[in-house]
């Protein structure tokens, strides 16, 4: 070994040793003893190598504390405030992957963000979706005086001129190279101050875009100066070098536009692909359905996040049955007409045969009554009448959800179909009715909207909660809800946020002149106002609603897709059944108080398409009714408690699906978690949604489990008479291998509660192992 290599390995040995040392001395009371031994370690180096400089200033007294951050002294009345911390210590380095539930580089970026004194950027391509995500930090960087360098390409015309201008704006100085048909840059890499010493940096694949940040397959490295310095003062010497080379000049708009429009090539023509063979998470639906229909259950439940294909699935498993069955008499049944025709269609395609079906709705009648695809609507009670109970082979109901409301009921408990099949993607009700009594208390097969964004089947999307939006919390409420004509007169009445929204909109969208947004109002008043003031401000907008004529409501959509339209505002008109998948924008414009809608509003724009790369969703928030929930939402698309939603607000949603990116500005997560923090003592009722969200996301759950991630002590879920086989009733789960001791079980730990600690710990335990299927 060279002599000058027997330091670093020497060091590096008794790095482990005395780490191992220190480690056997940790007590949870505190670290006195680690510091003893650190200090006599630094004294043998005082006395033993005294050329190395090391003295008494080296020692470390106690008590032993942890140096988190550096701070300015503040010149006002403010006390200065800790930046965010990366989950990644300063001091360490480790390997970032974008996996499912990992740490992904675009939110860790943000949190190094904070702490640097300035910032370089080695970058092939950048995108706007990907800058969106990270232009408050920077912007806050280049206004505390911190230089913003930027280093990039024009190649494949891959970069966005909307994202060159955002940075030359906000102060950042940025190079680029104009060459659009080769460029030497290939590297992706952060580098990140910092004059206390503890620099950091990232070296791996990901471009400045959103997949890349968020959910793209992309390896990054992220470097220490303390465990790495040699690698980082490399990194910043090649920046240097890349800095002065006159292939990267200073950004000119102009000279980007030339470049960029000679390398452009004329865009294939449009063409459409009929593709009728099932993709694999829907011959898994496929199967699941057999498989049940073969353990003798032929009243089924598909539980499938809107996007994926139920339709589909549906017409399959007809064709299916119809090729063993062939005279197969069939009804499907919806509440919308453009759900009926969508369904019309795929059947048609599925089946290859294009005279399938016929409708029964808005006065359209049946002539054959073989394959009818009916409205619940056209189904009353003197409907019904006419047609025989057991006249249907097969009966398919699609948004099943609905099916506690009394119109539905009536269907059901009618018909006598050899096979049913029910379709939804939210089969919970904001009312706290259940479906599943339909099914034995059973989801055939299931496919949750988390899963689905998990594994790329829908397009992931880019959630910003907007403060500042109107004051709700006088509005009227009853029967859980706001009254809309109240809610109507408060949003119609502010014209200063709608301009806000305008504002919002061009501030967040890369190209307002060519978005597809669907807006949700509150009222027809509401869609038009918005509409109105969408059109004054050059964007082209209508407004749409159930009063609208279905040959209208088709225009506009057309208008939409083609792109004559750029924003439509609708009153409960597309929370479901419609397949808009070039929608790229979705705008929350009032308070939606089912979660349920929530997820078909939301899923409006998640369905995938070649002419966007994620959803935009814009919702505005304001303060709300003490009775409005905030969590229900959220907890919607990451499911768990209400506590473990008010963790992910407080941690900025680090457990998202893949892709998917949820930020709350300052006043919109202060609305938000006063409102999460309210509902945490909001009693058995909210206990009842815990339950059904953490049973959905993790599957079998125990009572201590239950106790730990509700954060609820046993008192409190035992007091007024309430107790553990109460909730999970309410909830709708029983507990599998419950016996007839349980209620004499629950009495007598009722009673243990009553007693000291330790008499009441060994039963409680021996209780705690009960559990709930999912």
């Amino acid at each position: 070994m060279d002599l000058e290599h027997v330091p670093t390995a020497l060091g590096r040995m008794l790095h482990t040793l005395i780490v191992s040392a220190l480690s056997s001395l940790r007590s949870d009371e505190n670290a006195d003893a680690q510091l003893v031994l650190a200090n006599r370690i630094i004294e043998l180096l005082q006395h033993e190598a005294p050329k190395a400089g090391v003295d008494a200033s080296d020692n470390v007294d106690p008590p032993a504390r942890l140096l988190r951050a550096v701070l300015a002294p503040s010149s006002g009345p403010a006390k200065p405030t800790e930046p965010e911390r990366p989950a990644i210590s300063l001091s360490l380095s480790e390997l970032l992957v974008n996996g499912p539930h990992d740490l992904s580089i675009g939110p860790e970026v943000r949190k190094e963000l904070a702490s640097a004194d300035h910032v370089d950027l080695l970058c092939s391509f950048l995108k706007w979706s990907g800058l969106r995500l990270i232009e408050e930090e920077l912007r806050s960087l280049c206004r505390r005086g911190g230089a913003l360098r930027v280093l990039t390409t024009a190649y494949m015309n891959a970069t966005e001129r909307r994202a060159l201008d955002a940075l030359a704006e906000m102060g950042a100085n940025v190079k680029v190279s104009y060459d659009t048909e080769r460029t030497r840059l290939h590297a992706k890499a952060w580098l990140f101050h910092r004059a206390t010493g503890f620099s950091t940096g990232y070296v791996g694949s990901s471009n400045l875009s959103a997949a890349a940040m968020l959910d793209g397959t992309e390896w990054n490295v992220r470097l220490s100066a303390i465990d790495n310095g040699a690698i980082l003062s490399k990194f910043s010497a090649t920046f240097e070098q890349y800095w002065q080379d006159p292939t990267f000049r200073p950004f000119d708009a102009t000279e980007f536009d030339e470049a960029t429009a000679r390398s452009r090539r004329a865009a294939l023509a449009p063409y459409l692909i009929l593709d009728i063979q099932p993709r694999e998470h829907q011959r898994e639906m496929l199967e699941d359905l057999a498989s049940e229909r073969a353990h003798g259950h032929f009243r089924n439940l598909v539980v499938a996040a809107t996007g994926t294909g139920k339709t589909i699935v549906a017409a399959l498993d007809y064709k299916r049955i119809k090729a063993e069955w062939p005279r197969a008499r069939l009804l499907f049944v919806a509440h919308r007409r453009e759900i009926l025709d969508q369904s019309i269609t795929t059947f048609r395609v599925a089946l290859r045969d294009g005279a399938f079906g016929e409708s029964l709705v808005a006065g359209e009648r049946p002539d054959r009554w073989e394959h009818v695809f009916a409205s619940v609507q056209s189904l009353h009670a003197a409907e019904l009448e006419k047609i025989p109970s057991d006249y249907f082979d097969v009966v398919i109901v699609d948004e099943f959800h609905h099916a506690a409301a009394p119109t539905y009921e009536r269907l059901l408990q009618h018909l006598k179909p050899r096979i049913l099949l029910a379709l939804t993607a939210t089969p919970e009700r904001t009312d706290g009715a259940s479906v599943l009594g339909w099914f034995d208390g059973r989801i055939a097969s299931e496919l949750r909207l988390w899963k689905a964004l998990d594994d790329g089947l829908l397009s992931p999307f880019q959630y910003f909660g907007i403060g500042g939006g109107p004051n709700l919390t006088d509005v009227k409420w009853s029967r859980g809800r706001y009254d809309v004509a109240s809610l109507s007169n408060v949003y119609t009445a502010d014209h200063f946020f709608a301009l806000r929204v305008i504002q919002e909109v061009q501030k967040k969208v890369r190209d307002v002149s060519k978005i597809r947004a669907l807006g949700f109002c509150v009222d027809v008043a509401h869609a038009e106002f918005m509409a109105a003031a969408f059109t004054r401000a050059g964007i082209s907008a209508a407004a749409v609603s159930a009063e609208t004529k279905a040959s209208e409501r088709a225009a506009r959509l057309a208008e939409l897709r083609n792109g004559e339209l750029r924003c439509l505002f609708s009153v409960d008109l597309f929370n479901e059944g419609v397949d808009l998948p070039d929608v790229d924008t979705v705008l929350f414009l009032r308070p939606t108080e089912s979660a349920t809608v929530f997820l078909q509003q939301l899923g409006r724009g998640l369905r995938r398409a070649d002419t966007k790369e994620c959803l935009t969703v814009l919702d505005f928030i304001g303060d709300a009714h003490r009775r409005f929930r905030f969590d229900l939402r959220y907890r919607a698309i990451v499911g768990g408690t209400r506590r473990s939603i008010q963790r992910e607000i407080e941690h900025g949603f680090p457990s998202l699906p893949s892709g998917c990116v949820i930020q709350l500005d300052k006043q919109a997560s202060r609305a938000v978690l006063e409102n999460v923090r309210a509902q945490l003592g909001s009693g058995f009722r909210g206990l009842v949604d815990d339950l059904r969200g953490l049973v959905q996301r993790v599957g079998r759950v125990d009572l201590a489990t239950f106790l730990r991630e509700a954060n609820v002590d046993l008192e409190d879920l035992y007091s007024n008479g309430r107790c553990w086989t109460a909730l999970r009733r309410a909830a709708g789960i029983e507990m599998r291998e419950a016996g007839p001791g349980d209620e004499s079980i629950e009495r007598g730990l009722s009673r243990m509660l009553h007693l000291d600690d330790s008499l009441r710990l060994d039963g409680i335990r021996a209780f705690l192992a009960h559990d709930v299927p999912p």
